[in-house]
């Protein structure tokens, strides 16, 4: 299916998928090939300090990711973008993309998606499940308890009907204290 000109589509695969914070005309689960949710930022900010940082999500390169894509007016794409930029790259750890995504219901579309920079000091890497459970169990920033982040990450994920077995393991070993 032809991308249409008025089409702008945002792609969430973390806290957009439940917390977007702007208007949309169409919500439709999604796929992206080529990238996958991984915990691999350094937050400094919202959950941890620069002294002890946390983890959160970014869209990596490799594999695939599901999560949900957004159709937004062609009125509030500006504000959209605005809005998203403020959000995402507050310290330019996410590149702004736009990535060829599938809907549920098979359209192939282009949308708006944050992928982290691997060349960022804040990109932390392929980190294994018990690395990233330590490191997200001592932190706390602005936005609250990393700990919290990453379990309540991954109800909503599994209130979606989205398995990440890697995030599944890594909040089960932060709830085990391991």
């Amino acid at each position: 299916m032809a991308l249409d000109m008025d089409d702008f589509w945002v792609f969430g695969y973390g806290s957009l998928m439940w917390n977007p914070g702007f208007p949309y005309l169409e919500k439709a689960g999604a796929q992206v090939f080529g990238y996958r949710r991984s915990l691999c930022v350094r937050s400094h900010v919202h959950r941890g300090t620069p002294e002890q940082p946390g983890l959160v999500l970014g869209l990596d390169r490799g594999g695939s990711c599901r999560g949900i894509a957004f159709r937004v007016s062609a009125e509030e794409r500006l504000n959209v973008l605005d809005y998203l930029r403020a959000r995402e790259l507050v310290t330019h750890v996410y590149k702004e993309r736009l990535l060829p995504i599938s809907l549920g219901d098979r359209r192939q579309v282009r949308a708006v998606g944050y992928v982290v920079d691997r060349d960022h000091v804040q990109y932390a890497g392929a980190l294994d499940a018990r690395d990233a459970a330590k490191i997200v169990r001592g932190a706390i920033g602005q936005s609250g308890p990393n700990p919290a982040y990453v379990i309540n990450t991954v109800v909503h994920l599994r209130e979606m009907g989205i398995r990440d077995h890697w995030l599944e393991g890594v909040s089960r070993l932060v709830g085990e204290g391991a």
